[in-house]
């Protein structure tokens, strides 16, 4: 049977950002806007090392943020729905489109070690519809070891790789971001990254002096501080979206006794690891007939959430 990490299994468990580090009535030194953003990331470290039933989806969902705020960047208009039906209603093994093979980025970095390799990077510089020689890649994977041992503070040695990628190559913006937070993993010795930064790129955070202005772009004046403010708003959003799902999930297991399918072990499993699963969803156990059954069955009991507000190709998630 799948459980809940006894640590995180309560609704009340998972912690927040506190509120005098989220409050700030004027534009904060950068002093002060590193210890917010220290206060903030401390309260997300336990969130990043823990292991709770529901890590995955928490992930996948904090990747989906980040890919449709990427779509602006890219020049295209697929929002978090789009990018759910690209990835999720395509068939096993078929291309996701430009859009989707973007989303599968994003994707990556929630699900893997943050280790940047020359190989690795070449993968997701195709993902995200750029290209780069093989000997920028290797300075530039030489550059974030450098970052490694320097132990600069996480959130300075997240602004410094973005800055850096940009200098090198100004329309790697997209890379300069999925390589911010993979830094800050580094530097925080989380086991996975957690997609922060991107989802705030256009947010108050980088706006100029009063809100107005030209947008603060990695390696502008006052990067730095607008990184350390937007981690705490990153932090606070995925603290409250930990709290959410740590409810979801714990209302999702409660259930499982009652359901009688006998493929529901594997479909509560990648409810509680995806953003998303099809309502259409087929298995060694499961035909879609049951699949469509099961979540008509799941919804009844309030244990799950349909996400495309369709009649048909339905999509379901905590």
């Amino acid at each position: 049977m799948i459980r809940l990490d006894p640590s995180t299994a309560s609704s009340s468990a998972p912690p927040s950002v506190p509120a005098w580090a989220i409050t700030i009535a004027s534009a904060p030194s950068e002093s002060d806007a590193a210890f917010r953003a220290g206060a903030a990331l401390g309260v997300l470290d336990t969130l990043g090392r823990a292991q709770p039933a529901w890590a995955g989806a928490w992930r996948q969902r904090l990747a989906l943020r980040c890919a449709a705020t990427s779509m602006l960047l890219a020049g295209r208009a697929e929002d978090a729905a789009a990018l759910r039906d690209a990835w999720y209603l395509r068939q096993a093994g078929a291309d996701p489109g430009p859009a989707g093979t973007i989303f599968g980025a994003w994707r990556q970095l929630a699900g893997q070690p943050p280790v940047a390799t020359p190989d690795r990077l070449e993968k997701i510089l195709n993902q995200l519809g750029l290209h780069w020689d093989v000997e920028a890649l290797a300075t530039l994977c030489e550059h974030i070891d450098d970052l490694a041992r320097s132990e600069q503070p996480a959130p300075f040695a997240a602004a410094a790789i973005a800055a850096r990628v940009v200098a090198m190559r100004p329309n790697a913006e997209l890379l300069a971001w999925w390589l911010a937070d993979l830094v800050l993993a580094q530097s925080l010795r989380w086991p996975r990254p957690l997609p922060l930064l991107m989802a705030q790129a256009f947010g108050p955070a980088f706006r100029g002096e009063a809100g107005a202005g030209r947008r603060i772009r990695p390696g502008d004046k006052n990067f730095e501080r607008a990184v350390c403010v937007a981690l705490v708003t990153a932090a606070a959003d995925a603290c409250r979206l930990a709290a959410e799902l740590s409810r979801r999930a714990e209302k999702l297991l409660s259930v499982a006794p009652k359901l009688r399918a006998k493929g529901a072990g594997s479909v509560i499993f990648l409810l509680l690891s995806e953003d998303a699963v099809s309502g259409s969803l087929t298995t060694k156990n499961l035909s879609r007939f049951a699949s469509r059954r099961l979540f008509e069955r799941l919804q009844q009991l309030e244990a799950v959430r349909e996400l495309s507000g369709r009649p048909t190709f339905r999509l379901f998630g905590l």
